[in-house]
């Protein structure tokens, strides 16, 4: 069986590439497809080759990628895959949209439907300062083009996998279409329990507007009393910084040593995004340090929020001041409740073991059915209804 994974983009190495190193893991003699492949770190392909589209040639493709999503669509859509009987894309944007046959089986695993072209398109173009003038108009007419494409393609995958139970109804929004639900994995191996907390609090994150790094630095900056540690850098680093009070330290990026250093020592992670699954929320658990986040997004499948038994954090319900600091209070007054060793048993539930496992499992249960109804004379629905005599007759 010849297999072909197909990723987006790969400039950086982040959560989705995470994702794509273990797919690949998976199935190792898998040949790789991606819009465009600027990646220096090559870990996440596992060193190998990756074929991309004709945007890889286009100028300034390094630095501007993302100025060639007019012509992403376009582009994804001249990836010969006809030589290949399985294909799986890791889609945030448009690998899903690959051209596929009817004897092929295609599982699209969905970081999310293109967030800025769907319910997040109002919140981008606010944060672009694209709400008005006519820049604004050509962005709006792209996005309306962008998602009616995105809702077709999604016709030509068999089996759609979500991230999360928050992206699985997204998926339903978008596409009219079930998902089944595959957490992201998380690499538990390199992060060990630390059961003596520092007395400071620690987020972690790329430094752009809907991370909200901003709030969480402008809470803390309120109460000089609690030490707040950031560890991040991005578009946002200026103005964060602007805001930071003395309590604050801003580190910027950081090896992951560090970072999981920080995770271990750390009171309480602090996350205020609305996230699709929030891999960090994970890491911190797993280093058996309790979360404090947003309630919306992912966060609420991965974090075992108050009053709850055996929790592993506390959410606030809104992304304020006010809300974010009564949530620090209340998770300082409930400080003997957390457990590390319970927030480290939370966090196994997302296993690298337990996604390749499930992603295996799923995959493999689609493939005989498969396989079995391109020859039949009727469709079937549902692989367990195929009747007996009629997979005898195939057999013979």
């Amino acid at each position: 069986m010849k297999v072909a994974i197909v990723h987006d983009w790969l400039v950086v190495s982040g959560g989705a590439e995470k994702v794509l190193k273990n797919i690949i893991e998976c199935f190792p003699n898998a040949d790789i497809f991606s819009i465009v492949d600027f990646l220096e770190d090559r870990d996440c392909v596992k060193g190998k080759t990756v074929h991309t589209s004709f945007i890889q040639r286009m100028p300034f493709a390094r630095q501007r990628y993302r100025a060639y999503l007019p012509l992403m669509p376009i582009a994804i859509e001249q990836v010969d895959l006809s030589g290949y009987d399985l294909v799986i894309s890791s889609s945030h944007a448009v690998a899903k949209g690959v051209l596929t046959g009817p004897n092929q089986v295609h599982v699209s695993y969905v970081h999310s439907p293109i967030r800025y072209a769907w319910d997040l398109q109002h919140q981008y173009l606010r944060e672009s300062h694209l709400s008005t003038g006519i820049k604004s108009a050509m962005a709006r007419v792209l996005l309306h083009y962008i998602r009616g494409w995105d809702s077709r393609s999604a016709n030509g995958v068999d089996h759609l996998v979500a991230n999360s139970q928050f992206i699985a109804r997204r998926i339903r929004k978008a596409y009219q279409r079930d998902a089944t639900v595959i957490y992201p994995p998380v690499d538990l191996a390199s992060m060990t329990v630390c059961t003596q907390k520092d007395d400071f609090y620690v987020t972690a994150s790329r430094m752009v507007p809907y991370k909200r790094i901003d709030l969480i630095v402008q809470a803390f900056s309120q109460t000089p009393e609690r030490r707040l540690v950031v560890i991040g850098d991005g578009p946002e680093m200026k103005k964060i910084k602007s805001c930071a009070g003395e309590n604050v330290t801003i580190l910027g990026h950081q090896p992951w040593e560090v970072l999981v250093d920080h995770l271990r020592r750390a009171r309480a992670f602090v996350f205020a995004a609305e996230e699709d699954f929030g891999i960090s929320v994970v890491e911190a658990q797993a280093c058996g340090t309790p979360v404090i986040a947003f309630g919306r997004g992912g966060a609420l499948e991965t974090v075992v929020g108050l009053p709850l038994d055996r929790p592993t954090g506390v959410f606030f319900g809104e992304q304020t001041l006010e809300s974010l600091l009564e949530a620090v209070g209340r998770f300082e007054n409930n400080a003997g409740l957390f457990d590390p060793r319970q927030c480290r048993r939370n966090a196994e539930r997302f296993s690298t073991e337990n996604f390749k496992a499930a992603l295996t499992d799923f995959i493999d249960s689609r493939l005989p059915y498969a396989c079995v109804e391109q020859f039949l004379p009727y469709p079937v629905r549902d692989p367990q209804s195929v009747d007996e005599r009629h997979l005898a007759d195939v057999a013979s």
